[in-house]
This record gives structure tokens, sequence and C-alpha cells, in this order.
């Protein structure tokens, strides 16, 4: 059988999606902090030619509740500071993207900015931004720049929602712009004539909008792929989430429960304007997967006293059951899936190891890397510069 191949991430986080996988004998606790662990997670996607990894992060604790600390000992408290985490990644891979979560609220967009070029440039073109906006008052807490009201899922602010989101756009507009600020031959580097840079190829990119400015250039040279990856996840509250990926993001993480369900929303994005390239759409299932599936999240569930559920459709089945769930999915629009492994390494490894190689033998994922870069394994153009088109007209 030969399809369209395609595109297939995971979503590493703690210990796994479940908060008691921490607990499974195959998890060592005392290793979850350090870079050998997240090396060896990173290195085994790699094995399985995976496109990319994204890494979670947060500005505060997790928590079982909308907003605030719920005081439970029993579940992983604390992660790594995604981008830090995957610089220090990036020279243990080769060919597989980064992409780590940074917020734009309570951060400054020239920071974000820097740092995710810098991975740029440490992982040869490889680095993505998971792009995420902070809408808790606990959080907040921590800057004492705003004020914020407690979060109620139930009745969510959209004003609140609309400047957040907004406030993001913007972000990423400036990221992209200081990402273009430096010309690709900005840097000449001549020891004879003592000129390192051609002060005409670095840019001001003069950006005023409702929360911040920022003049630039950037410190940083601009990135291997011109522009990193942009991603979001999109839970589909109201219109005011969607209008963030679609006018800001290269990929949209969506979380449906059923097919109908992923092609109303593929359709819903789709309706979107947008410029550029086509959005990417990649649908998020949270994945226990083996002969014992079941049985593993069961026990799981009995050791955290509670069912697990998440945001997204939860799945427990064999590699060949998932392998066919997501090519049926990919009949209503869904280009790539982001998986999130129930617990690590087990449920990591059989995707690797299971589902794709039940997805090779129906002709629907790479038997190799066919590009260097993030951009190429999506099938994105570099971009040239916005300022050096401006300078040649």
């Amino acid at each position: 059988m030969t399809t369209v191949p395609l595109h297939l991430a995971v979503a590493l986080d703690g210990a796994g999606w479940h908060p008691a996988a921490w607990r499974d004998p195959a998890v060592d606790p005392r290793e979850l902090f350090t870079a050998r662990r997240w090396a060896g997670l990173v290195t085994e996607a790699e094995r399985g030619l995976l496109d990319f990894v994204t890494i979670e992060d947060a500005l505060s604790l997790q928590s079982t509740l909308p907003d605030g600390p719920d005081e439970r000992a029993g579940q992983v408290r604390g992660r790594l500071d995604a981008v830090l985490l995957a610089a220090r990644l990036a020279p243990l891979t080769k060919r597989i993207g980064l992409v780590p979560t940074a917020t734009t609220t309570h951060t400054e967009p020239f920071h974000v900015a820097i740092g995710i070029a810098t991975l740029d440039h440490v992982s040869a073109g490889r680095a993505g931004w998971r792009v995420q906006v902070s809408p808790r008052r606990t959080e907040a807490a921590h800057f004492g720049r705003r004020e914020v009201p407690p979060l109620d899922p139930r009745r969510l602010d959209t004003d609140l929602l609309a400047d957040l989101f907004g406030e993001a756009a913007d972000a990423v507009e400036v990221a992209r712009r200081l990402w273009d600020s430096w010309e690709d031959d900005a840097e000449i580097r001549d020891v004879p004539t003592g000129r390192f840079v051609d002060r005409d190829k670095l840019h001001y990119i003069d950006f005023t909008g409702a929360r911040f400015s920022v003049r630039g250039p950037s410190i940083t040279p601009r990135p291997p792929q011109g522009r990193p990856i942009v991603t979001v996840l999109d839970h589909g509250h109201s219109r005011v989430p969607y209008e963030l990926p679609a006018r800001s993001a290269d990929i949209v993480h969506v979380t449906p429960h059923s097919r109908a369900e992923a092609e109303a929303i593929t359709g819903r994005i789709r309706a979107l304007p947008r410029e550029g390239e086509p959005l990417k759409i990649f649908a998020d299932l949270v994945v226990f997967l083996g002969e014992d599936a079941a049985a593993r999240k069961a026990g799981l569930d009995e050791l955290d006293g509670a069912e697990f559920t998440s945001d997204a459709a939860v799945f427990t089945g064999t590699a060949e059951e998932l392998a066919d769930l997501l090519l049926d999915w990919r009949e209503a629009g869904i280009e790539g899936y982001r998986l999130r492994p129930g617990a690590v390494p087990h449920d990591l490894e059989a995707i690797t190891r299971r589902l794709v190689p039940a997805l090779r033998r129906r002709g629907a994922f790479r038997r190799e890397y066919e590009a260097a870069t993030l951009r190429g394994l999506l099938g994105l153009p570099r971009p040239d510069s916005r300022y050096r088109e401006a300078a040649t007209v």
C-alpha cells in the first residue's frame, strides 16, 4: 500500500503524560531531571526517524487544579527549562527537530527570539518554538506586571483570551522580524580588511504593539533555517485560539476525539484567512501501546487514585490498531501527529519500534531522513529575509 507519508512527532513531559508514570517499574525517578535521561529519550525518538520532539514547559508547577497549586505530593512536580534543555540535547542528535515550549506571556519577545535562534545555530537548523500563553493568576503573580483574574475553564474570559493570543501573535511577529534582521550574508569575517560584519545588512525592525515595542536588530545572526518553525497547541475553545495559528504558526496541534471531530476542526481552520505557506495540521493523541496497554493504564490509574483523562484523545491498543487510526484520520485532513506517550520509556519505544514499522508497511512513513533541517523534513521552504527583499526593491 502506498499513501502520502505522515509526519510524526512526540511530546515529552516528565515520566510520561500519565501522572503516575513516574512510579512505573521501568522509570528511575532519580533520573527525571538529568540530561542523561533526556538525551536517551530524544535519541530514541531520532532512532525512529521522527520529525521532531516537543518539550513541555510552563511558568508554574504542575497541578490538577485549573489555577494554583494542588498541594499533591504523589505526582511529578517541577521541570527543566525547555529552551536550555533543547540546546543541551542539540549536539547529541543529528536530524530530529527540537521544539521547546516558551510562553509569550510575562516574557520579553527579544529574549525568546534570540534563545530560539541560538538553538537553531547549535542544532544546525533543527529548532522550533511551541508558543504558549499563560492565562493563570498564579503565573502572573511570579512577575507582578499585570492583573489576571482566576482561571475558570467553565467560563473562559474571551477578552483575556483575545488579549493573550493577540500578544502571542505580536511576539511571534517580533521574533520573525528579529530572525530576519540579519541578512544571510551580513557576516563578512574578513581578517585582512578587518571587517567582521556589513552594518548595512543589519536592520532595525521598529515594531510597536499594544504590549511592547522592539527596535532591533537581533544580537544573534540569522538562524540557519532563516525562521525556525513555530507551532501552537489549539484546544478550539472558540474562534480566538484558532486565529493565532492561522496568522502566526507553521504547525497547529489540535485535539479531536474522533474522525468526525478531526474533519470539523480542519474545516474551521482552513476557512480562516492566511498568508504564505499552508498551515500544517497535526492531531495530538495520548497513547498507551501494546497488547497490555489497557491493563497498564488501569494499573497507573489505580496508583494515582483516578482515571486518567486528557484534552486529547486517549488511545489504548496495539501499534497496528493505532496505525489504522492515524491513516483513517488522515482522510479527514490531518497531516501529522504529535503523540504523547503515556509512560516513558515504554510507550516512546513502542512508537519508534512498533508503530513506525507498522506505518512503513503501509507506505506511510519515511525509511531515512530526507533533509538536514526541520523545515526540510516538513517540506517547507527556507524564507528570504524580508529586509533583503526591501533593500533590493
